[in-house]
């Protein structure tokens, strides 16, 4: 039997500052937001954010979901694109903001430029593990769920601060993808913005051996749904994944139709959307790994098949890095770094005035 701990409403309401959720969650009509195609005449801008794994499709992911035929470049940091969409045959248009986070979880901390007060509230995170490589999926998901939800904690109370009713629906529509009904809600710990995880490179996923791919997919169904995440497999061989992908993207940011099936059978690629599985159809892990929790317990079964490696750390400032030296770039950068030191103060200055 797997132990459980009690998280639920009363948890997600501790955990992200005692919000006022009661009520607005148990409208049947919250559960899939946007599911129902969106036939009004306002212009929808969101923010996609897209982390993950180095080298997992990241890119690829972003410029399918786009439909842009390039090549993918490999990210280096945070990047910027958009997508826009005409809205119903009118001159509106709806406008997607995508931010890649490249460098794997090393530059997580840049994680505060695309989720702000002004983008929360639009706001969706993908993250992408490489199925191709069981030895780095846990570290990459533990280490940026808990970056997200750090993050997402301290923008929702910041925006509690100032605009409480948004802050709370917010959360109840977190858990409005579970609903009141669901045998699951106390036991799980919902990160309150739309999650989605994907498992990309399913063609080289598809060869590993039977016992792995069930271990892997089970493990990833637990933490998606235990985070209230969207989970699907993806490869850019594929081009039914490709769809389905493209799809559930589209959802998230633009609001279109979102399609409800559910595959979950380890054999074939896995597509479960937040609130349709449950801890009693993923089944227990063994019993004999040691752990309290129910998620500990999965943590310690996928590490014990699939130790981790360590992700290579990035030196603290890439720029000063002696291998690249370049006498006169180095020159104007240390000059424009001055120049934004003074301004820097320039502006604490002015702050300080202005509080006076």
């Amino acid at each position: 039997v797997v132990s459980t701990q009690s998280t639920g409403s009363s948890g997600i309401n501790a955990e992200y500052g005692g919000m006022d959720f009661t009520g607005p969650f148990l409208r049947p009509s919250l559960i899939f937001p946007g599911a129902i195609q969106d036939n009004s005449n306002k212009p929808v801008e969101s923010t996609l954010f897209v982390a993950g794994a180095k080298s997992a499709a990241k890119t690829s992911i972003i410029l399918r979901f786009l439909d842009r035929d390039e090549q993918p470049k490999a990210t280096t940091a945070l990047e910027y694109t958009f997508g826009r969409r005409t809205k119903n045959n009118t001159m509106l248009k709806d406008v997607a903001h995508v931010w890649e986070l490249g460098g794997g979880v090393a530059l997580s901390n840049l994680i505060e430029v695309p989720i702000t007060k002004q983008s929360i509230k639009s706001l969706s995170v993908v993250i992408v593990v490489d199925l191709s490589k069981p030895e780095s999926i846990w570290t990459t998901l533990e280490s940026l769920l808990s970056s997200v939800k750090h993050r997402v904690k301290k923008v929702l109370a910041e925006l509690k601060s100032e605009c409480p009713s948004d802050a709370n629906l917010l959360v109840a529509e977190c858990l409005a993808r579970y609903g009141a009904d669901h045998p699951d809600k106390d036991n799980v710990d919902l990160i309150p913005v739309p999650l989605t995880i994907i498992g990309s490179k399913y063609d080289e996923f598809q060869n590993f051996e039977p016992e792995k791919k069930k271990i892997i997919s089970k493990t990833l169904r637990f933490v998606a749904h235990y985070h209230g995440a969207h989970l699907c497999y993806y490869s850019s061989k594929v081009e039914t994944l490709v769809m389905k992908v493209r799809g559930l993207l589209g959802h998230l940011v633009f609001k279109t139709q979102l399609s409800k099936s559910v595959m979950t059978d380890h054999t074939k690629p896995i597509y479960v959307l937040a609130g349709m599985d449950a801890i009693s159809q993923i089944g227990s892990p063994p019993a004999n790994v040691g752990s309290r929790s129910a998620l500990e317990q999965w943590k310690g079964l996928f590490l014990s098949t699939f130790p981790q490696e360590a992700e290579a750390a990035m030196p603290e400032d890439p720029t000063k890095d002696t291998k690249y030296n370049e006498p006169i770039i180095d020159s104007v950068r240390l000059q424009k770094d001055e120049e934004l030191e003074r301004f820097k103060k320039l502006q604490e200055r002015k702050m300080r005035e202005e509080a006076r």
